[in-house]
């Protein structure tokens, strides 16, 4: 329970204050209500980011004390407020061409417009975000260093993809024209647009590990080091895994305190999962964790590039996540008694 101390403690303190916030605003049946969906959403948020936790886990065992504590710490107030709560207003202040203190009032007073504005840009929101987890997946099959397979013949007959760094950029490239076809013509540009700086971004990083490392391996192997490289490369992919859950949240409240309340509590136990697995050397023991988050994270993005176009709730994602992170825990078993 030691990894999960601190989780407890804030999410105890989180929602007092919710209770209280609840209490002034309407009396005890709004303050229930409240704090009934601040729970929703902490669930929803560990749900679709288990898998998360597990690739994090993956390239932290490999970090130094130092890196370890960077992340758990200034990569936790990037994960609450950056992502969770500033982020969404830059969005909406960006478009809007408003002030960022003008979108917070927005947020407080006027709900409902808030989210509309941001939920109007989930066409660019999803490109960015399906792009960059289409490369961690593609990146994870492609791999040539891999050496224990779940899916052993595709897996196999991918890996040979992986003799060129650009396999998984011609791929993602083809599959953002392939759902630009779903995007309306007028829209089309902005999709491509934000799509385009998901690939340039992962791109980014993996330029600036070969940097810092001064080697040729692919980005999966420079950020297992522990750099500033790697520092970003998960930020950006919490940040990519929390674009679709703050929008999402929307559609449970519009209250813009519970949703970051909310969805900052769960990042903060997603954090204490990724220590556990870390520690607990968990992934050692289940050899096919690791791929079942990877496919989970392939999965996520193909949803968010179908979401363009088709509504898909946030519970059947999560709920696809949870499964593969089963299947591969139950082959892990069966491996190990093999």
């Amino acid at each position: 329970m030691k990894h999960f101390k601190y989780s407890f403690i804030i999410t105890f303190l989180a929602l007092c204050y919710i209770i209280y916030h609840g209490y002034i605003q309407g009396g005890i049946s709004v303050s229930m209500n409240m704090l009934w969906l601040t729970i929703i959403l902490i669930f929803m948020e560990v749900s679709l980011s288990f898998d998360n936790a597990i690739v994090n886990a993956s390239i932290l065992k490999h970090w130094n004390d130092f890196w370890r504590k960077i992340f758990l710490t200034i990569g936790m107030i990037v994960a609450v407020f950056g992502m969770r709560l500033l982020f969404p207003l830059l969005i909406v202040a960006f478009t809007a061409e408003m002030g960022i203190f003008e979108v917070w009032d927005l947020a407080l007073n006027n709900p409902n417009e808030y989210s509309q504005r941001l939920i109007s840009h989930h066409i660019e929101v999803s490109a960015f975000g399906s792009m960059f987890l289409l490369l961690v997946f593609l990146n994870f099959l492609f791999d040539e260093d891999r050496e224990i397979y779940w899916i052993k013949s595709l897996e196999e007959t991918l890996k040979k993809l992986g003799k060129s760094r650009l396999s998984a950029y011609i791929v993602s490239i083809l599959f953002l024209g392939l759902f630009s076809l779903l995007v309306e013509e007028s829209r089309r540009m902005d999709f491509f647009t934000a799509g385009g700086w998901g690939i340039l971004v992962y791109l980014a990083i993996e330029l600036l590990c070969d940097f810092l490392e001064k080697s040729g391996k692919d980005v999966t192997n420079m950020v297992k080091t522990g750099s500033i490289g790697g520092f970003i490369y998960l930020e950006v992919l919490d940040a990519s895994f929390s674009f679709d859950g703050v929008i999402g949240a929307f559609a449970i409240s519009k209250d813009i305190i519970i949703i970051m309340v909310g969805l900052g509590i769960g990042a903060f136990f997603v954090r204490s999962i990724t220590i556990y697995l870390v520690e607990k050397q968990t992934l050692n023991e289940y050899v096919y964790l690791e791929h079942g988050a990877h496919y989970a994270i392939g999965v996520l993005a193909f949803i968010m590039l179908l979401s363009i176009k088709f509504h898909i709730p946030e519970a059947i994602t999560g709920f696809i996540g949870i499964v593969f992170i089963l299947l591969s825990l139950y082959s892990s078993l069966k491996y190990n008694r093999s």
